[in-house]
């Protein structure tokens, strides 16, 4: 054999290792994503279980007590109603498997070293996810009903269909979880060499005011009591998430 054939071969070679390595880590990906679905079935069947005390006792309660008045429009509406809520709660439910899953796929691509933290990042991966969905809960929540139940003239009575009254608890709670996800996303994008405690320091100011005004935009009213409610954690959670980086880039250091 020639040495441009042995060449050819070689690559050749390579190359079909190399997408055997890439089907690989799609087969292991197809399993983390099944294994995932696993999980968010087996708590949407839980919440189906308790799926009147859920809508009752904890999704009817901030209406309650707002004082607002829901109703039915479509037919079948709180059938297919329960089922979102059903499969949503499983979804929550099921965040720390979620979760556990999505680092396991991601798990390869770390050191030895990294690998042994999977459960304890997986831990504080869902407790920032639960801690967002209690704060939107118990202070996002109300002041938003507080405001839609007042704005408005009193000749014109505010009703509230209830597909849209769950889609704006939903919505608020899922959207508050994925925001105190932060200093999470703070760590990995650290350990991928992404972002950085000096980066994140420099821009300081910058993510202040972006935040202040995002607290602005989102809180309801004009109510600066209700902007402040909600800025605050959003600063602690930037700086919680200086603080993730710099502790992550401190441990890379000093493994290598």
């Amino acid at each position: 054999m020639s040495a441009q054939e042995s060449e050819s071969f070689d690559t050749f070679s390579e190359t079909e290792e190399n997408e055997m390595s890439f089907l690989d880590h799609l087969e292991e990906l197809r399993w983390r994503i099944l294994y995932a679905a696993i999980g968010i079935f087996v708590g949407t069947i839980l919440c189906w279980i308790f799926i009147d005390f859920l809508v009752e006792q904890v999704l009817l309660l901030p209406a309650r007590t707002a004082n607002l008045k829901l109703q039915n429009l479509r037919p079948f509406g709180q059938l297919f109603l329960f089922l979102q809520i059903a499969f949503i709660g499983g979804f929550i439910v099921s965040i720390p498997n979620v979760f556990y899953q999505l680092w396991k796929f991601i798990a390869p691509a770390l050191r030895q070293q990294e690998k042994k933290y999977i459960t304890l990042i997986v831990f504080f991966s869902s407790l920032c996810f639960i801690s967002g969905i209690v704060f939107a809960y118990y202070v996002m929540l109300p002041l938003t009903l507080k405001f839609a139940v007042q704005f408005g003239t009193e000749q014109i009575e505010n009703n509230f269909a209830i597909n849209e009254y769950f889609s704006i608890i939903i919505s608020v709670m899922l959207a508050a979880g994925l925001v105190f996800e932060l200093p999470v996303l703070s760590f990995l994008l650290s350990k991928l060499g992404i972002l950085t405690p000096q980066l994140m320091k420099k821009f300081r100011r910058h993510s202040i005011i972006t935040i202040l005004i995002a607290a602005a935009l989102l809180t309801p009213g004009t109510d600066p009591v209700a902007q402040i409610l909600l800025a605050v954690p959003l600063v602690l959670l930037y700086e919680i998430s200086i603080f993730v980086s710099k502790m992550s880039q401190r441990k890379s250091i000093d493994q290598e």
